[in-house]
């Protein structure tokens, strides 16, 4: 049984040519499709960037191309140049729609431009699909950029549409997208988030580095996300910092996430803090772990999100934790920690950390701890793998040699 899994996610390369990707797209997932199929094949876009071995060994994913069959598509939205370019948008359309035609069934994670092509082919060869909804094609777009405004909104609908039409749905929060895009089909909701064991002592060792913590130290923020898309919203955590401090307080803020993070330390400049904003790169998804034990305070500050992952995982850690009210954010955390995405979040975001003191941020350490139990992966695993199976056994009955 040939599957073929559909989205906009970039693969990343080597100078030895081996393939990885970021941290959305562990092996770990790959195996949640793999076990259910003879081949898997996989198409999204490639970076132009060419990685040392080293560097990419220690801050991605490795992709098994011994076990995963990787199609690319050319990449549409590097430029205006390249988006309007026609004769690339029909090679992309025949790349997808050849391979639809040589699968027996589609499982497409939108928001995607590549997703949304697939399951029109799928549609048009009666090919069995599974559609998981992760986030907001209109907030994503939107909040992008001009050309993102100018695509939010055909995006969003075809986005409707898909989801709406699909006979099966995964979607990763609980509420909040189902109300974007409903269904008609069978659906579950079933978190992207993949926690690994929670092993002794992370909550006592949590509440230890809360009790010791002194005037004398400053108090570390941190955010996992991509630093060169404004929609991730560092930038409001970093000018709320600055006002802070001025205000006598030690607040540092500590970014982990790929891209140019040109902006950011522009902004981090400007308001006289450059020395308090540490940019640390992109983590291998294993030491994003020690990165988050390190730290004091988690804050996800995103302007659109799904069910954001990292969030969940600075939980299970046992950090304090606020964020805006973007997307599943407020389905994780209280109400009086969630700050909204207006142009007053810097106050908002002052305002809570302001209100954090030992005995709250120990409060919050075993309330998000045991939040983050909901989690865990051997629950999620089962919910989704009997999904899973029951999507496999549609693509079994209707199946088409190939």
């Amino acid at each position: 049984m040939k599957l073929l899994f559909v989205h906009d996610t970039k693969i990343k390369e080597d100078k030895d040519g081996n393939y990885y990707t970021d941290g959305s797209y562990s092996m770990e997932v790959w195996k949640r499709y793999l076990s259910f199929v003879d081949h898997l094949s996989v198409i999204a876009r490639k970076e132009q960037t060419i990685y040392d071995v080293d560097y990419a060994q220690q801050h991605f994913n490795c992709f098994d191309k011994t076990k995963i069959e990787f199609i690319e598509t050319p990449d549409l939205s590097s430029s205006i140049k390249s988006f309007l370019d026609i004769r690339k948008r029909k090679i992309r359309n025949e790349i997808i729609k050849k391979t639809v035609l040589n699968c027996n069934g589609v499982v497409a994670r939108l928001p995607s431009s590549n997703g949304n092509i697939a399951i029109k082919f799928a549609k048009e060869f009666n090919k069995p699909y599974l559609v998981e909804v992760v986030g907001c094609a209109w907030d994503a777009l939107w909040n992008h950029s001009y050309k993102g405004k100018i695509l939010a909104l055909p995006n969003y609908l075809a986005m409707k549409k898909s989801v709406k039409d699909a006979p099966y749905v995964i979607y990763v929060t609980n509420t909040f997208l189902q109300r974007r895009y409903p269904t008609n089909g069978k659906n579950i909701c079933c978190s992207n988030v993949e926690l690994p064991p929670l092993e002794k002592g992370i909550l006592e060792r949590r509440l230890k580095k809360i009790e010791q913590m002194t005037d004398k130290k400053p108090i570390i923020l941190g955010t996992v996300a991509a630093v060169h898309v404004r929609y991730k919203g560092q930038q409001s955590v970093i000018k709320a910092i600055a006002k802070l401090n001025k205000e006598g307080y030690n607040f540092e803020y500590h970014l982990v996430g790929g891209g140019d993070n040109s902006y950011l330390k522009f902004v981090a400049k400007k308001y006289n803090i450059a020395d308090k904003v540490k940019f640390l790169g992109p983590l291998h998804h294993e030491k994003v772990f020690d990165y988050l034990d390190n730290i004091d305070i988690y804050i996800q500050p995103s302007i659109t999100e799904g069910l954001p992952r990292a969030l969940v995982e600075a939980m299970s850690r046992g950090c304090p934790a606020l964020g805006s009210n973007a997307g599943g954010i407020p389905e994780l955390l209280e109400p009086k920690y969630i700050f909204y995405n207006t142009r007053k979040n810097v106050e908002e975001i002052c305002s809570i950390l302001k209100s954090f003191d030992k005995n709250s941020m120990k409060t919050q350490a075993k309330r998000n701890y045991r939040e983050s139990k909901k989690y865990a992966k051997d629950i999620i695993e089962e919910r989704r793998k009997q999904f899973f199976m029951e999507f496999r056994n549609s693509i079994e009955n209707n199946e088409v040699k190939v």
